[in-house]
């Protein structure tokens, strides 16, 4: 009987995270209206966001569970499909900021970086829940072929992006809880939000302020500057969404300005304020949560883990999360990894769906 017992608290440690997603998740479409009301903002985007980071959660849940491996596998081709025109500078549907039909290359830079990730880390997850070695091994030379597509691609940042994640999930199978690489995968994400921070108050060194920003931009920066300035004038509910690009002298006087900030915490904090901020961080937090009391084998945690961080760490510098494609990517990636397969349902071990090759592999599930 001890296994229904377990089963059962397995349930109900899921209940719990899906209900803390829908608080966090409702909060922030809620808290984005009630930045917008009484104003000429545009909450939409924020809405669309949220949309699409639930409907992606569900999606890969549904399909994590049917079809672990093959769902993986599909939705890092699909990844990699759509990181392909945004990097050649076409535009993709849903694509929130317009960067990329306007000729704007470091917003959609971003983006293509995560979906690259994305497309990475799903490749891995795949990996590792498959069971015959051949595919295994197939699924990480797919993961392989993410960075060298990054390369052809001309992105140094999805190149970067794509191999650590690759490394990161070969490490994961010899990590034996997943609760420390996850507290280290949040720091990595606290680290590059506050750095950016940083660099926007001008609080590091002259020279190491210099040196970033040649990769970053001057550009980039001043308009971090300009979000900064708007977030202590609005602290509250902030200057209302969607109106950076109205208020921002940089974002005014930049050719083609997409209207963004280019870096979510400091849009979020120029927008909707400390609050949107805090929902923001909940939302990443949640995400961790879901993983650590995942169901799934640790390797497959840890290795969407760092997906996620990646892009985490892309939207801390960038406009990642203002395309439609990684917003929902990153919640199919999540979903997938915190799926309950059929077979833990079931008795014995034929409870499973779907040919062999669709199963997961063995690992310990230590936390």
């Amino acid at each position: 009987m001890a296994a229904p017992a377990v089963r059962s608290g397995a349930r109900e440690r899921g209940a719990l995270t899906d209900a803390a997603g829908v608080v966090i998740l409702g909060g922030c479409a809620v808290w984005s209206l009630v930045a917008a009301a009484g104003r000429e903002a545009r909450p939409e985007g924020v809405l669309l966001a949220v949309l699409a980071v639930a409907g992606g959660y569900a999606c890969g849940r549904i399909c994590g569970s049917l079809l672990p491996v093959a769902a993986a596998s599909a939705a890092a081709l699909t990844a990699l499909a759509l990181a392909v025109p945004l990097r050649a500078g076409h535009g993709l549907p849903g694509d929130l900021a317009g960067a990329a039909a306007a000729g704007e290359r470091f917003g959609s830079t971003g983006a293509s970086a995560a979906l690259l990730a994305l497309a990475s880390g799903a490749a891995c997850c795949a990996a590792w829940a498959a069971r015959p070695r051949p595919l295994r091994f197939a699924l990480r030379l797919l993961a392989l072929g993410v960075a060298v597509a990054a390369l052809v691609l001309g992105s140094v940042a999805g190149f970067a992006a794509a191999l650590g994640v690759l490394l990161c999930s070969l490490a994961a199978g010899r990590v034996p809880r997943r609760g420390a690489g996850l507290v280290g995968l949040a720091l990595v994400a606290g680290l590059v939000v506050g750095g950016s921070w940083a660099v926007t108050e001008d609080a590091l060194p002259r020279g190491l302020t210099v040196s970033l920003e040649g990769p970053l931009t001057v550009n980039r920066v001043l308009l971090w500057r300009d979000a900064l300035d708007l977030a202590k004038q609005h602290p509250t509910r902030g200057a209302g969404p969607d109106r950076f690009g109205r208020l921002s002298p940089t974002a005014q006087q930049t050719p083609q300005s997409d209207g963004k900030p280019h870096s979510a915490p400091l849009q979020l904090a120029a927008e909707q304020g400390v609050a949107g901020v805090v929902l923001l961080g909940a939302a990443f937090g949640w995400l961790l949560y879901g993983l650590w009391r995942s169901p799934r084998d640790t390797p497959v945690v840890l290795s969407a883990a760092v997906a996620l961080t990646a892009v985490a760490a892309l939207a801390g510098v960038g406009n990642a999360l203002s395309f439609t494609a990684v917003t929902a990517g990153a919640g199919v990636l999540a979903g997938l990894a915190t799926a309950r397969r059929l077979s833990d349902d079931g008795g014995g071990g034929g409870g499973g769906v779907g040919p062999s090759w669709a199963g997961s592999g063995a690992g310990a599930r230590s936390r």
